[in-house]
Parts: C-alpha cells; structure tokens; sequence
C-alpha cells in the first residue's frame, strides 16, 4: 500500500527515506513433491517442508517504470527445503531475486502474485565412487536453477505488519548441463508474516508522464546452450539456438510477439554418428524449427517472459511436438528512436512440460 502524491515538475528532494517501504517477510511451507514424468523414478516423500525469508522492497515512483506498473514489490529470498528424505533428495537452498505484483489490492486486504528466478544448491545429487547415489535421477548436479512462483492473500494489520497465506510452486534443474536432470517440482501451501521497521507505506509519487506509444519491432536473438548426452559424466555438447520474431508494445509496458525458432544440436548429431543413423546426413537431421508467440513482462529494464512453441521441423530424437520457454531478459539499449531500439542480453529456460531441455544463454536486438 501506498500514500499517493501527485506531483508536478522536479519531485527529487521529495522523495520518501530509502528506509521507508523495506520489509522481512518469514513463511513456512509444507507441500509434496509431484510425479511429473513416468521416468522419474525417487520415490515421493509423505510430506515435503520449506522456509523462506524474503527481503522486499515496496517501489514509491523513484523510477517510472514503478508507476506504470502500479507500485510493486521487489526482493531478494532466500529457501531452504528439504523434500522429506535426506539420504536420497539431501536438501537445497535457494537464493533468487522476486517481483510481486498486486492482483487485487484493498485497505486491508490483498491478493498479489510473486515470482522468482535465483540459484539453487543440492546437497544430493546423482553421483558415483566415491560417494553413491544412482538412484537420485532427478538432479545430476550440485548448482541448478531455481525457480518460485507464490501467491498470497495478505491482511495488513498495520503499517507495521502483514500476515498471510497462499499457495506456492518450486521448481529445480541444471537444465540438462549435467544429466540425468529430469527436475524436482514441488507444490504446497504457506502461512507467513512480513514485518516493515518504518512504514509498509511510503508516500508514492504520481508524476505526469506521457505514455508510450504501442509500437511494433522487428526482433533477432542469438544463444547457446551445453547439454550432456548418453551416459552420466558423459561430453558436453554445444547448442546454437537463434529466433526471429516481431513484437507489439501494449498498454504502453507489455509487449506480446511471435516468430520463428530455429536449434541445432551437436548432441543429436553425435548420437547418429555413434549409431550410424542417417549416414551422410546426420546434420539434416539434428536441427529444430519452430513457430512460437509469447508475452513479455517489463519491469523497468528487465523483462520477464513466457513463450510457447510448436514445432514445424522436428530432430531425429523426438520429444513433445511443443515446448515452452521462461525466462528473464535485461536491456542494455532501451529507447525510443534510432535504428536499434533495443538490445538485451539474457537466459531462457526450455521445457517440455515439466523436464527441462536447456538453459539459453541469449544476446537480442529490436529494430
């Protein structure tokens, strides 16, 4: 919640203290693990527990971007979970940075949505000599990435303190960096608390500003991606990833797009040579294409995104004929006039439902 001042010209020295607005929030976190492919093969514990602490920041207008998307919360969480049997799952922590966003926003009551993209570490993992653990074929690694999705119903008791409740998501792969990696997903429910030294309040500021037009843009990206195929601890192979695709701006801060995929893998390759499968051509038949739209999230310089695809040219190793992609883009040249508008730099993650394929690592342009 905001106490809202319109302001006319420089609002500079008005600017609320920097204290104003910051908060901790605590929530536990009880869930289960879900079954998500029939090649996942742990067994499912009874019950699956988390705590997180989340260090948030409510936005007052310093930026107009804060504006435009209606005030939100930012932060910087921290999780530790541990899934129910330690010998096998071990635990994890997960540091992540977050957006909240207000779906429904009253005096006292609220309902918003929160999501987070960070790092995650496993303290078990698919491994062999000296330590065992071949069973664990969910992760094969000690870093993973690691996504949460939350949302709450919150009452605010007073400037001071929030106590809520809600429903939550987990998410943890290396993306196939390391295999196997088919990925731990968790879903739950939560109870917490959020508490704000100074004021849950600060005085936001409305500050006159022109809207931005809905323009469209002629979109390029280009990335690699590294996945390991065949057995575990087995080589790591490059994937060359590139999209063209057009984009619309709309309400004046989301924008929408879609376009056409295009992927070659050196695994797939490698796979036909060692099989002698489709001698003579086994290039032809290790690149995807495929068509796909999107949305875009803008928070400032950061674009939050979700893509979906189908494909149009499959590889000789088959999957799902469609994909998804989530990810997070940061802008390096963000404007509204000249030959090169924009220029980004990011990381995708791609899944066929819930398995992760690779993690993209991007460079894009819109003119």
């Amino acid at each position: 919640m905001c106490t809202m001042l319109v302001v006319h010209g420089s609002y500079a020295q008005e600017l609320p203290g920097k204290d104003e607005g910051f908060g901790i929030e605590g929530n536990a976190m009880a869930g289960k693990v879900i079954k998500h492919t029939a090649k996942f093969l742990l067994p499912i514990p009874s019950l699956s527990t988390a705590y997180d602490v989340n260090f948030v920041w409510q936005t007052c207008g310093r930026k107009t971007w804060q504006q435009r998307r209606r005030f939100p919360l930012v932060g910087l969480g921290f999780t530790y979970t541990n899934y129910g049997i330690d010998s096998i799952y071990g635990k994890v922590f997960g540091l992540y940075p977050n957006l909240q966003v207000p779906i429904i926003k009253g005096e006292k009551l609220e309902w918003t949505f929160r999501i987070g993209f960070g790092i995650g570490y496993a303290t078990k993992h698919y491994s062999r000599a000296p330590q065992w653990d071949t069973i664990n074929n969910a992760i094969g690694s000690s870093i993973n990435n690691f996504t949460l999705f939350m949302t709450d119903l919150r009452y605010h008791v007073n400037k001071h303190w929030d106590v809520q409740l809600g429903a939550n998501f987990s998410h943890m792969s290396n993306a196939t960096y390391h295999i196997p990696n088919l990925g731990i997903n968790m879903y739950g429910a939560h109870v917490g608390v959020r508490y704000f030294p100074v004021s849950s309040q600060p005085r936001c500021y409305v500050i006159e500003q022109k809207p931005l037009k809905n323009r469209w843009l002629l979109q390029a990206r280009g990335g690699i991606a590294f996945s390991e195929s065949g057995a575990a601890y087995g080589p790591l192979y490059k994937v060359y990833l590139g999209s063209l695709y057009a984009s619309r701006r709309y309400r004046g801060k989301n924008k929408y797009f879609g376009g056409i995929d295009y992927s070659y893998h050196q695994d797939i390759y490698a796979f036909e040579r060692n099989n002698e499968i489709n001698p003579g051509t086994e290039k032809q038949h290790a690149w995807k294409s495929a068509i796909f739209v999107g949305d875009e999230f803008m928070v400032g310089r950061v674009g939050i995104l979700g893509q979906m695809g189908v494909y149009v040219k499959e590889a000789v190793l088959k999957q799902d004929p469609y994909y998804e992609k989530l990810g997070a883009n940061f802008y390096i040249i963000q404007r509204e006039h000249g030959p090169i508008k924009e220029m980004f730099t990011g990381i995708l993650l791609k899944t066929h439902k819930f398995v992760a394929e690779l993690a993209e690592i991007e460079i894009g342009f819109g003119f």
